[in-house]
């Protein structure tokens, strides 16, 4: 991958190398609708991912051809933001709580921030969450599952049969994207329903995002915004959503 690419790609174009990182493949049409821009701007962002070197443009779309090292550099984009947002949301985590954290390069910043020795329970469905925490003597029970390549998450029906058995005093989740009319969605299938039944099973909901999300509308949606109580992120939302959120009983927190 070529790093002066990637440095010149703005938030959209990163969104869309995260997405491609795990999917492998995108068309126009959906992007199109996802991120409700033109099919000339969808196509001159392909154009700029191709100049990266992970990305090679095909008929009606784009397919993912550098998925190692794109994993890698997804895990750079936005980082600093990603670091305060898991900063602030590990912060409130208490002693003695049972936590869900899943999978995602902005739930690892929470498991990361998480002080070493602290009386928690986490479990997580990530394998990256749980690496990250090995050796900070906090207890980590990992559900199990069929294993998702592209983000390193366990899910599946043995995944939810397990979290179904669990019950949280908070949970921390990704998003990919969030409108109004959608509310919380995610580009995959599996684990959309792993996020649907944490919530069930948790007293509190956090979503983690940064401000790249808002406005985007995945595949599935896994809560309306009425469905969770809190996002953090590094930058507040436009009006329209800023309000439909406070409509909907959710507090929406800046990491700072």
């Amino acid at each position: 991958m070529k790093p002066s690419a990637m440095q010149g790609l703005n938030a959209r174009q990163q969104q869309m190398l995260e997405q491609l990182s795990r999917e492998g493949e995108l068309r126009i049409a959906a992007l199109k609708d996802a991120y409700q821009v033109t099919e000339m701007t969808i196509r001159r962002d392909l154009e700029k991912l191709e100049e990266t070197g992970a990305v090679k443009r095909i008929f009606g779309g784009a397919i993912f051809v550098g998925k190692d090292v794109a994993l890698q550099e997804r895990a750079g984009i936005l980082m600093e933001e990603k670091a305060r947002i898991g900063r602030y949301a590990a912060s409130l985590i208490l002693p003695g709580e049972s936590v869900f954290i899943d999978g995602g390069t902005t739930t690892l910043q929470v498991a990361r921030f998480l002080p070493t020795g602290m009386k928690v329970t986490v479990v997580t469905n990530a394998l990256n969450v749980a690496a990250e925490l090995s050796g900070k003597q906090i207890p980590v029970l990992m559900i199990g599952g069929m294993l998702l390549e592209a983000t390193h998450s366990l899910v599946g029906p043995i995944a939810g049969q397990n979290l179904a058995t669990m019950a949280f005093d908070r949970i921390f989740l990704g998003a990919t994207g969030l409108t109004v009319a959608h509310g919380f969605s995610n580009s995959n299938l599996y684990e959309a329903e792993i996020k649907q039944i944490a919530i069930r099973q948790a007293a509190e909901t956090t979503i983690v995002l940064d401000h790249t999300k808002f406005g985007a509308r995945m595949l599935v949606s896994f809560a309306p915004l009425s469905g969770v109580q809190r996002i953090v992120t590094d930058q507040l939302p436009q009006d329209e959503l800023r309000q439909a959120c406070g409509e909907a009983g959710v507090r929406l927190e800046l990491a700072d």
